[in-house]
């Protein structure tokens, strides 16, 4: 018989053939949470001496050896190896090391299946607290930028094309309550992450009476899981965050996706930092929004994260399956992905200027005050479908004769209808439409300035 070195070799005779060792092996993607396995293990090994599975010195040399091969790791002393399967693995392989016997101890009562559940909970909810933490400050550049640019007029715009004016703070503030809808998301998310399955053992649950709800204080869950089948074959919380975040690069995209195109040439509206953008390699005028384009592209990414854990997920009877290592890689590349989007997006926004003389100029051009004159009309009893079949035109003729709305007299407004007066010419104003739309939620400037005001004391209150 071939000794075999695996914690789990006492029924097989061959030892594991290299190629299944490296193609099974998920040490590579699983090691960045050795800080969760350990601090688990040593919530697990206080919760088998209240069992009195093990001795309190035992349990306390376990604690010691587990917190000495942390430092290890993080100071680079000790590394994992692909040859132990996993980070679980390769944790328990060390304890046995360094304190001998006793570590084999560890593992009673417990499965890798409820301890990876447990790991991977723990991590998401660090990771999680620390991107809504970064939308906030996402969040706090858009609101600096809403202030201080409280008296620019841009066109609004539906199908792309220009609608009506709106401020362009009004026009930021709509991406501040994207950014919190994805936080809420997030802190919903983090609600159902924040459930312990340890305990739960292989599918079953164990023999040993384990404290769980003792274990859910230590490692900070504010629940239990409810059934252990479940606990251990559960990644619906993986699913949601994944979700979560692709909804925030969706965010981000849209956001990405104007800057691009405002910075053109042809709207000319921002300029985007150097420090945000690069060069051609031929042509030496070029100044390209490389950032801004690398997010957009990057949200493809990922949604492909979603999609994966989705298609692990659709077939699996219960309760564990080794599929189940495939939910890491993908989830853990869609939070690396948005850590890294939403901070650059940040400082980009803080670093770019804008240009509000050519922002002003296009949005007194593309007849944006026309919705404002056809309800001029209904004031004066005019159905609002009539009144939009004369404005539309007067919008004819001004396109006909190269003329803007504001170009015409109170004389020529009057050929179109006995109903316009000597107060039709204030009525185009952009001032008079941006000034009119003074309900909750419109673009009016008291409106906008009470809303930024709400949006810092949310924040404050966050």
């Amino acid at each position: 018989m071939v000794k075999n070195k695996k914690l789990w070799g006492g029924r097989f005779k061959k030892k594991t053939a290299k190629e299944v060792e490296e193609f099974t092996s998920s040490t590579a993607v699983d090691k960045r949470f050795f800080k969760q396995d350990i601090k688990g293990s040593i919530a697990y090994a206080k919760a088998l001496h209240k069992a009195n599975v093990i001795t309190v010195a035992e349990a306390n040399r376990i604690a010691r050896g587990l917190e000495e091969i942390g430092k290890a790791l993080e100071s680079g002393k000790l590394k994992l190896k692909g040859e132990f399967e996993d980070v679980h693995m390769n944790i328990e392989k060390m304890l046995i090391d360094r304190v001998g016997h006793v570590g084999k101890k560890l593992h009673t009562g417990r499965s890798r299946n409820d301890q990876v559940a447990t790991d991977l909970r723990m991590y998401l909810k660090d990771e999680v607290v620390e991107i809504i933490g970064q939308l906030k400050g996402l969040q706090t550049t858009i609101l600096d930028m809403a202030e201080a640019n409280i008296d620019v007029v841009m066109p609004g715009y539906t199908h792309l094309q220009r609608a009506q004016p709106v401020l362009l703070s009004h026009h930021l503030m709509a991406y501040f309550e994207m950014f919190m809808r994805d936080r809420e998301r997030l802190t919903d998310a983090f609600r159902r992450i924040d459930v312990l399955p340890l305990g739960s053992g292989a599918l079953a649950g164990t023999s040993f009476p384990i404290d769980r709800e003792f274990l859910a204080r230590e490692l900070g869950f504010s629940r239990i899981s409810r059934n252990s089948m479940d606990a251990v074959s559960d990644r619906d919380f993986v699913i949601e965050i994944a979700s979560s975040l692709s909804t925030v690069m969706m965010h981000l995209s849209r956001l990405c996706e104007e800057l691009i195109i405002w910075s053109s040439y042809e709207f000319g509206f921002i300029e985007l930092s150097d420090a945000f953008t690069t060069g051609s390699s031929i042509m030496p005028q070029k100044k390209n929004p490389d950032v801004a384009e690398l997010i957009r592209g990057k949200t493809g990414r990922v949604y492909g994260a979603l999609m994966s854990i989705l298609t692990t997920m659709k077939g699996l009877p219960l309760a564990y399956n080794r599929d189940l290592q495939e939910d890491k890689a993908p989830v853990f590349d869609a939070l690396d992905t948005v850590k890294a989007c939403v901070d650059i997006l940040s400082k980009m926004l803080a670093s770019l200027t804008i240009n509000k003389d050519a922002i002003g100029v296009t949005a007194r051009k593309g007849f944006l005050t026309a919705t404002e004159l056809a309800n001029y009309l209904v004031d004066k009893d005019v159905p609002f479908r009539a009144a939009h079949e004369i404005v539309g035109k007067i919008i004819t003729y001004c396109i006909e004769h190269n003329m803007q709305l504001d170009y015409l007299s109170a004389k020529e407004f009057k050929k179109f209808s006995e109903k316009f007066d000597v107060n039709t010419p204030r009525v185009v104003s952009v001032e008079h439409s941006i000034n009119s739309k003074d309900i909750t939620g419109g673009t009016a400037p008291t409106r906008v300035k009470d809303a930024i005001k709400r949006a810092r004391a949310m924040l404050k209150g966050d």
